[in-house]
């Protein structure tokens, strides 16, 4: 079995007449862009086993584990507004300060470029 890692854009070949090119990614899911002429048939697999057929051996079991990730309200907006008002009353200068400040935006950025309201706060 071959295993390919592939970022968006790049794409594989199967014979002559086959191209699979991965389209974008987002969160766990991928979609792929499948060119091959009619007469081949493609399915997913779970359309497959519905309709009666195995699982193919090769296949295995995706984790089971997701990152998990933090609900987000309001509480949690208003305390990252506190974090920012906090930061930006230590800011002299500071270059700790600052590369705190950098991370907090690149984990929560800012809406619209402007200080956000308490419930407007991106969460990520």
């Amino acid at each position: 079995m071959l295993c390919l890692s592939l970022i968006p854009g790049e794409y594989l070949t199967i014979g002559d007449d086959v191209v699979v090119q991965l389209d974008r990614m987002a969160g766990d899911r991928c979609r792929l862009v499948i060119h091959a002429p009619r007469e081949i048939p493609i399915l997913r697999g779970e359309v497959l086993e519905r309709g009666g057929r195995e699982r193919p051996d090769c296949v295995f079991d995706a984790p089971r584990w997701r990152r998990p990730e933090i609900p987000w309200d309001r509480s949690k907006a208003q305390a990252l507004a506190a974090m920012r008002t906090l930061l930006s009353k230590m800011d002299g200068g500071d270059s700790d300060v600052q590369a705190l400040r950098r991370q907090l935006n690149h984990m929560f950025p800012p809406v619209s470029g402007r200080a956000a309201q308490p419930d407007e706060v991106s969460n990520g």
